[in-house]
Order: C-alpha cells, then sequence, then structure tokens
C-alpha cells in the first residue's frame, strides 16, 4: 500500500474515531476504510454487498455517525479523500511524521472531550483484583509501561506480554485469583495471539477494556469499552505517541475512581523509595 493510499485510509478511519458502533457497523466501517480510495464513489447497495451487511445496516450506520443518511455521510468522504489535509511545506519525512503525531494527540484531546468511555474503563479495571494487562509483541512495551506505573496504586497487577501456550493459563490463574477485568492493548498489525487472549477472556467472563488505534479495530468486537487512539504510520515502524497517552490517561482515571487508597499506597511507595535509597533525585 503505498503513502497516498494510506493517507486517505487515514482520514476516512478519522471519521469513526471514538464512535461508539455495534459490530455490524464496524464492519461497514472497516469496508470502508479497506477500500478507501473508492469509497466516496460507492453506493449504499455497493457498501452493503462489500461489508456483507444490509443496505438498510449502512443507512443506520450513516445515522449513528451523526449524518442525516447515507448520502450525506458519502458526500463527506467525497469531501476529504477529493483534498487531503496540507502538508507543512519545506519538512522532511522525520518532521512530517512528527507533525502528523501533533494532530493525532490534537485529536486525541478533542475525543476526551468526552471522559465516560474513560471513566467507564477505569471503574472497571480499578476493581478489579488482580488486574490483568494484555499486549504482545508490538504492544508488549506498553504493556510493561502501563504495568510499571499502575503497580505503584493498584495491589495486584498482571502484565501478560510475551505469548506461547502458557499465555492462556496466566490468564485463568488470573481469573481464578479474582480477576473480574481485564485491560489489553492490541495495535497493528493485530497479533491473532492477542485478539484470541480477548475472547478468551469475555467467554470466561471477565469484562474487557481495549486501548486499540481505531474503533474498527479486529478487537473492538470483543471489549467491553474501546478506547481508540490513532497510531503514525510514515516511518517504517509505527509510532505509538496516541496509545502510549490513551494509556497513561486511563491511568490517571483510575486513580481518580479510587483516591483514598492510591494515595495511601503512593504515600507507602515513596516512604519505601527513600528508606532504601532507590532514586537520586
Amino acid at each position: 500500500m503505498n503513502a497516498e493510499v494510506i493517507k486517505t485510509a487515514e482520514r476516512v478511519l478519522d471519521l469513526f474515531q471514538g464512535a461508539r458502533l455495534t459490530p455490524t457497523q464496524r464492519r461497514i466501517a472497516h469496508s470502508l476504510v479497506e477500500h478507501a480510495a473508492k469509497a466516496a464513489y460507492l453506493s449504499a447497495a455497493e457498501v452493503a454487498e462489500l461489508a456483507g451487511v444490509s443496505q438498510p445496516s449502512v443507512t443506520r450506520f450513516a445515522m449513528a455517525l451523526g449524518y442525516s443518511g447515507y448520502p450525506a455521510l458519502r458526500r463527506e468522504l467525497r469531501s476529504i479523500t477529493a483534498t487531503g489535509p496540507v502538508e507543512p511545506a519545506g519538512q522532511n519525512a522525520m518532521q512530517r511524521a512528527v507533525h502528523a503525531e501533533t494532530e493525532h494527540l490534537r485529536r486525541l484531546g478533542e475525543q476526551l472531550q468526552d471522559l465516560d468511555a474513560v471513566r467507564s474503563a477505569a471503574r472497571l479495571l480499578s476493581a478489579s483484583r488482580p488486574l490483568p494487562v494484555l499486549g504482545l509483541r508490538a504492544a508488549a512495551p506498553l504493556a510493561a509501561y502501563f504495568g510499571y506505573f499502575a503497580a505503584k496504586v493498584l495491589p495486584d497487577v498482571r502484565v501478560l506480554d510475551s505469548g506461547g501456550t502458557g499465555l492462556l493459563d496466566r490468564l485463568d490463574q488470573a481469573r481464578a485469583a479474582g480477576a473480574g477485568a481485564m485491560l489489553a492493548i492490541v495495535l497493528p498489525r493485530y497479533p491473532r495471539e492477542a485478539v484470541d487472549v480477548v475472547r478468551e477472556a469475555k467467554a470466561a467472563g471477565l469484562a474487557v477494556v481495549a486501548i486499540t488505534d481505531s474503533a474498527v479495530s479486529p478487537v473492538a468486537e470483543f471489549a467491553d469499552v474501546v478506547l481508540p487512539a490513532a497510531v503514525g504510520t510514515q516511518l517504517v515502524f509505527d509510532l505509538h505517541t496516541g496509545p502510549m497517552a490513551m494509556a497513561m490517561v486511563l491511568l490517571q482515571a483510575m486513580c481518580d475512581a479510587v483516591p483514598e487508597p492510591v494515595q495511601r499506597r503512593l504515600e507507602e511507595f515513596e516512604a519505601t523509595a527513600a528508606q532504601r535509597h532507590i532514586f537520586l533525585a
């Protein structure tokens, strides 16, 4: 996929960021992103055929996004695919990649004007004892980063950052120990094993909060709460600035959900750190 096609797909994807979509609507959105170059010129019947849904489902999808119907959504698609965003003049490829990340963060900031989803996720996760945190392959460092800080304020955080035959065993152990929810960080290219573990967690009765790149991510279908944060795609490897910001926003919301225990554990940690001379400053 060339750079221009990727940019077009990203602009179409932006329409769905933060939207709360049903599984059928996510299939429609995924089809529009996958066929972004021609999506603006497809009829409702053609979109329905691509997604494998009914034509009325396409109309309901457009209305769920706030449009009067599919023709209004198609006009929006035409406007955003005909003329892309203006690229800053005189910038090299590295600067453009960073500039794109600042745009992702700006949009994430706008998305966080409504904190209902973040607060709902925080309530689910902060009540789970223990709290399993899943992140495989590219998401493993972010799961470890979140887990490191979460362990300062929660009594039992279990980072599941390596796959293999023992992964489901560790999930079973967390559930047997009393876990009621799981945080799943699933980023492109969406490891099959990560999606399978999320599906297994749901079947076992755990609530799932997913940090992923979009509302049409494969993991969104199985999550109780989806917290989308776009990833940067202009370098050889993706930039995860947005998902990391979302992870720390979520952790802040978890701290806000149970302020007294959090404060007590932070004070205990600081006292222990000072006693053991852990930090230089």
